[in-house]
């Protein structure tokens, strides 16, 4: 891959940050409330990916259907407001990279389907001064794999797109890149497996942060 972006967007659940038992707690706290079962972090990392709204979809017996699912929603939306950073931590090494990638002048934004508020809140306490726009689920915006979020991103960095690269960790960061015209690294650390990754087409995947510092640098 040719080293001449001078861009970068990232993912933010699963690739620059490790959210997974928080996420957890959240959805198993809405299942007390509504009286659902509760999910083990296995299931958890097979739900997200897609927002907020298909993690509830498939948290809840029935989903949408389900006539509890609503109260279910918020009573998430109240307890990872609260609670996003209880165990929430940078994969090791991510923050040292960023740092060598600001020094380059490299501008980076985050993408995801996470709600707008977790994304700007998680931004603030781990990438301040290093991530120029962050950007959640928010209206207008279509959530991923729609490229609107990544196009807001260009938009925001005043960045080309025949000069930006696209990292994440999932099935729905593939596409995302490919609606969007972007190149995509996929990472391997996060919440989706190697196998998997390259199962959905991934051509360039890295096992580790060090790996994806090569490439960068």
């Amino acid at each position: 891959m040719e080293k001449t972006y001078s861009a970068i967007i990232f993912d933010l659940d699963g690739t620059l940050l490790d959210t997974l038992e928080d996420l957890q707690k959240s959805v198993n706290t809405a299942m007390k409330v509504c009286g659902f079962p509760e999910h083990s972090l296995e299931e958890i990392r097979n739900f997200v990916g897609n927002g907020l709204q298909r993690l509830m979809e498939l948290s809840v017996p029935n989903g949408k259907e389900n006539p509890q699912f609503e109260k279910a929603l918020q009573a998430f939306k109240e307890d990872y407001q609260i609670h996003c950073n209880d165990k929430t931590k940078a994969y090791h090494g991510v923050i040292p990279l960023l740092k060598k990638l600001k020094e380059r002048h490299i501008k980076m934004a985050i993408v995801s389907n996470k709600p707008d508020f977790g994304v700007k809140k998680l931004q603030e306490i781990y990438f301040k001064g290093l991530v120029e726009a962050a950007i959640g689920q928010r209206e207008p915006l279509k959530r991923k794999p729609a490229p609107d979020m990544v196009l807001e991103a260009l938009k925001e960095l005043k960045a080309e797109k025949e000069k930006t690269i696209y990292i994440g960790d999932s099935e729905v960061d593939l596409a995302t890149a490919r609606n969007a015209g972007l190149p995509c690294i996929s990472v391997a650390w996060g919440f989706r497996s190697k196998e998997f990754l390259e199962q959905q087409g991934a051509t360039k995947i890295v096992l580790s942060v060090e790996e994806l510092e090569k490439i960068l640098l």
